[in-house]
């Protein structure tokens, strides 16, 4: 009788245990994700480390992605918002930004933006640098409020379906979605190609800064690089690099310096020219030959072509505000 009882308890404990766990567990709600939205570096990049949430919130794991990068190398907004934070952590420069129900880290990333900035998607946020827990690699997390994410859920966002390839075969898909990508972007720029005479200038007597073809004019177009549309901000004029930047009108160099998506750029402000605020930028350049303060006149050298920053290529991208707004470059020369 005392075995009959004793088998009866265990029993009642299994029946207990099965019970309890055959209730479903509550729902977790899947946060509102930010859309469009993509990867944070060009192209398709190769996942080094995929996103393996510990256990317990104090426990080790691996809180991100880590994406096969350079060191230099562009790093965009994977989707837009406002920057959360730009700084340093631990000695690592670290950018955050606010999506509004998460946020999308990504380290080590140097960065001249502040916090409060708004970014677009696909907009460079900064450089990768040197600091992380990895070596040539970019660590991209995803957080909803201190609970961390795999960010690449936000490739699902984008309309299509994220395809697992074989490792294999990785670096061929690669080859053939970066191929596709620069097709695209050679049709869009192969209807603005205009031949410029050189040294020719318009009714205000500002000169065209280098003889050549303007490649891609100023308006809506698909980036070459990091491969969204967006507004192509002045226009393109063709040229070997080392070629000379000519100053397209007397005037002061206001400033001088490197950007990481204009790469080295110069301004020259003209003062009232009929009229009108002129203010022109001269971006990509390998080397300036005038500093800030220094006044030029028409004509006058001012630096060499190049191809830094986000480029594809020598070639100038000259840019013209009139009156502080940002216009047409052909416009006016």
């Amino acid at each position: 009788m005392r075995v009959l009882h004793s088998h009866l308890r265990v029993a009642l404990f299994v029946a207990v245990c099965l019970s309890v766990l055959a209730i479903p567990a509550p729902a977790v709600a899947v946060p509102a994700l930010p859309a469009p939205a993509g990867w944070p570096l060009r192209g398709t990049p190769v996942v080094q480390r995929g996103f393996a949430p510990p256990t317990l919130a104090w426990a080790s794991g691996h809180r991100g992605v880590d994406l096969v990068a350079r060191p230099g190398e562009a790093i965009l907004a994977a989707a837009s918002g406002t920057v959360a934070f730009a700084g340093s952590i631990a000695g690592k420069p670290v950018v955050s930004i606010d999506h509004g129900s998460v946020r999308t880290t990504y380290e080590p990333v140097i960065s001249t933006l502040s916090v409060g900035d708004r970014v677009g998607f696909g907009q460079v946020i900064g450089v990768l640098g040197s600091g992380g827990h990895c070596r040539g690699c970019l660590h991209w997390g995803l957080r909803e409020g201190r609970s961390y994410l795999d960010p690449l859920m936000l490739l699902g966002t984008r309309g299509g379906q994220l395809r697992l390839v074989a490792e294999s075969r990785r670096e061929v898909v690669q080859r053939e979605a970066q191929a596709r990508a620069r097709a695209a972007a050679s049709a869009a720029q192969s209807n603005a190609i205009i031949m410029t005479p050189a040294g020719r200038s318009g009714s205000h007597g500002f000169l065209h800064p280098i003889a050549g073809a303007v490649t891609s004019a100023f308006g809506m177009r698909l980036h070459p690089v990091l491969k969204i549309w967006k507004l192509h901000d002045g226009t393109d004029f063709a040229a070997a690099c080392g070629t000379a930047i000519r100053a397209p009108y007397a005037g002061v160099v206001t400033r001088a310096g490197f950007n990481p998506a204009y790469g080295n750029r110069l301004f020259l402000s003209h003062g009232s020219v009929d009229g009108v605020q002129v203010k022109t930028a001269f971006n990509h350049a390998a080397r300036y030959l005038v500093r800030p303060g220094q006044r030029v006149s028409r004509g006058q050298v001012i630096g060499e072509v190049g191809s830094t920053g986000l480029s594809t290529g020598c070639h100038l991208h000259l840019m013209v505000w009139l009156n502080g707004r940002l216009s047409n470059p052909m416009s006016w020369l």
